[in-house]
């Protein structure tokens, strides 16, 4: 279910004090990538990701994370992705 405005305005609220935890390098998106950025999600549902120097823009790197992992592009600011992913059980996000 695709996030409307006002759930997005929430998740960037609290994905602002957020740090990267994966950075994406010069060979793009890998399936390493994928991998780490999906096991990421799982364990805090809302994560930001680092986008450096490679092959593609930063969009078309931020839109095939988003969609190699299932998660929803909540922000892109520059080179920093914000990603959500809800859990099934346990989220935080039950509200939205």
């Amino acid at each position: 279910m695709p996030l409307n405005g006002k759930q997005r305005r929430a998740l960037r609220a609290v994905g602002h004090h957020l740090e990267p935890v994966v950075i994406v390098g010069q060979s793009g998106v890998t399936e390493g990538v994928l991998g780490a950025i999906t096991q990421a999600l799982n364990d805090h549902e809302l994560i930001k990701v680092k986008i450096n120097e490679g092959p593609g823009t930063r969009q078309e790197a931020a839109t095939s994370l988003a969609e190699g992992t299932g998660s929803e592009l909540v922000q892109l600011l520059g080179r920093t992705v914000l990603l959500f992913k809800k859990r099934e059980e346990d989220s935080e996000y039950d509200g939205l």
